[in-house]
């Protein structure tokens, strides 16, 4: 989302505001669907800042909706209650379908349980043949990960020279071709991390490090500690 790399799993909630690229890939084997993955609700926020002459309450909502155009993802209670006045929405109709609207908006907009995605300096401007071409590189990239990524594959794929293709890339997502692959295989072992009992070596072969000196350096970059003590840490923040 924008220049942010990140997972995504059962429940969560996010908002991405207008201009934002964003793209949410699930590794599958060819043929395999993953049924109602995702509940998409869009909205024109102008319509929503037109009526605030009306209905000068809606004028609170500004900040929040700029806010939302480098993306902000929801935690805790505004998560939970969120997600469930979502999928209410899609059954109702009418005059109660844009009352359950408003009460999201209202509970997302006064929330401190959310947390910023994308840098505030990201700001790019894609046009749809950019943002197609733009979208098969990410999502290439993130079912092969794990394999030998290489730069000229990338651009190739984009019918660029390397060079061209290096400034493509780094105008759009906001930063360079090997950052954003080494943010991806980092998100990814957060992930394995966080949520399975493999050993760093085995995390470390499993998002395409073979040499585990590089993956414990690039970790520690990325995320500023060791990936032992990132299990450590987010272990110790689990409910008890």
């Amino acid at each position: 989302m924008g220049d942010h790399i990140g997972a995504f799993t059962d429940g969560d909630l996010f908002i991405i505001g207008r201009g934002l690229p964003h793209n949410w890939v699930t590794p599958l084997a060819a043929g395999e669907k993953v049924e109602s993955r995702d509940v998409i609700l869009q909205f024109d926020e102008d319509r929503i800042m037109e009526a605030a002459g009306p209905f000068p309450e809606l004028t609170k909502l500004k900040q929040f909706l700029l806010l939302a155009r480098r993306g902000l993802a929801f935690t805790g209670e505004t998560r939970s209650r969120g997600a469930e006045i979502v999928e209410a929405i899609g059954s109702k109709c009418g005059l109660e379908r844009l009352s359950l609207f408003f009460a999201l908006l209202h509970i997302l907009s006064t929330s401190d349980e959310r947390q910023l995605l994308s840098s505030e300096n990201f700001a790019p401007q894609i046009d749809v043949p950019t943002n197609h071409v733009l979208r098969d590189i990410l999502t290439w990239m993130s079912v092969n990960y794990r394999n030998d990524v290489r730069l000229h594959q990338s651009a190739e794929m984009a019918g660029m020279t390397e060079t061209s293709f290096s400034r493509f890339f780094k105008k759009n997502t906001g930063t360079t071709f090997s950052r954003y692959l080494s943010e991806l295989r980092m998100a990814k072992a957060c992930e394995l991390l966080d949520r399975s009992e493999l050993a760093v070596t085995e995390i470390a072969a499993e998002v395409g490090y073979w040499n585990l000196s590089n993956f414990n350096k690039t970790f520690r970059e990325l995320r500023g500690m060791p990936p032992r003590r990132y299990r450590q840490f987010r272990r110790s923040r689990e409910p008890t």
